[in-house]
């Protein structure tokens, strides 16, 4: 009987095998990362400080990474897939799967946290759900900057820390290089995401994917918080979107003039010192 359900249940289109793991990866990510800002905002700084929200969103980026490296390489960010397909390590007729794949996981998450909080986030603002103010939560989902920085000084930030993000990964799978020891790269993931909270979170939140902070922000709207949610900031949505799209593509530059270019396998000894990028985030 079991093996029959199985089969029945078993999906046979590798596309939409890959949209599933990204959702869940997605959602796993977005869970820990979430709810970890959700208790610090909420518990009011007795629960823990902005190194628990970094911790949070690193060991959920490991754990993705674990849940889909093997099946669509664990991308979790829109701005990584868009890139892929741009230097050819992703065909384009997969990217609307796995975007797809990305909302749905962030969004579904922000919804579990947002459930998982409810009581605490009715009792912090007594049902009053703001973007600004004392009582502002809307934060606890997606990233808003700071009031002290200037939109082109935030865009700078996200394109920076996204290039960075990007750069580490590049390096921590580059085969051809000093790539990191087989089975730990998403712990070294991870850590480079922890890494770039810890140095690089304060101007904006640190949003580098637009994959963490859009389907969140939609959300928020639908829960209560409004079209506030678009338009604080001086219209701050749109720059998760962009800044972490360019400062991908930025990265992968940076790598390819820098070290990939110069690092091709030495054919005439005989001796290739190892394989492409591995596909994974």
């Amino acid at each position: 009987m079991l093996e029959k359900i199985q089969k029945a249940l078993t999906i046979r289109s590798s596309t939409v095998r890959e949209l599933l793991a990204e959702a869940l990866g997605m959602f796993i990510l977005m869970v820990f990362g979430l709810s970890s800002v959700a208790q610090v905002v909420l518990g009011k700084g007795d629960f823990g400080q902005h190194l628990s929200v970094n911790l949070g969103f690193g060991i959920g980026v490991t754990l993705g990474i674990h849940a889909a490296g093997g099946i669509s390489g664990a991308h979790l960010n829109a701005a990584i897939t868009f890139t892929y397909c741009i230097i050819g390590n992703l065909p384009w007729r997969k990217l609307p799967a796995y975007l797809i794949g990305q909302f749905l996981g962030s969004f579904t998450a922000a919804a579990t946290v947002f459930g998982l909080y409810y009581d605490a986030l009715y009792d912090y603002t007594k049902g009053n759900f703001t973007v600004t103010g004392p009582t502002a939560t809307a934060s606890i989902f997606s990233t808003y900057p700071a009031p002290y920085v200037s939109l082109p000084g935030a865009f700078f930030t996200e394109f920076m820390a996204t290039g960075m993000l990007v750069l580490g990964v590049l390096i921590i799978h580059d085969e051809k290089n000093n790539a990191a020891l087989k089975g730990t790269q998403a712990l070294l993931t991870g850590i480079l995401v922890l890494g770039i909270g810890m140095g690089m979170g304060m101007n904006t939140g640190y949003a580098i994917n637009p994959s963490r902070d859009l389907p969140p922000r939609v959300f928020t709207a639908i829960a209560g918080w409004g079209i506030d949610v678009f338009t604080a900031g001086h219209h701050w949505w749109w720059v998760p979107l962009v800044a972490p799209t360019l400062g991908s593509l930025a990265g992968v530059l940076i790598h390819k003039l820098f070290i990939d270019f110069h690092n091709q396998p030495d054919l005439e000894g005989g001796n290739e010192k190892g394989q492409p990028v591995v596909e994974t985030s």
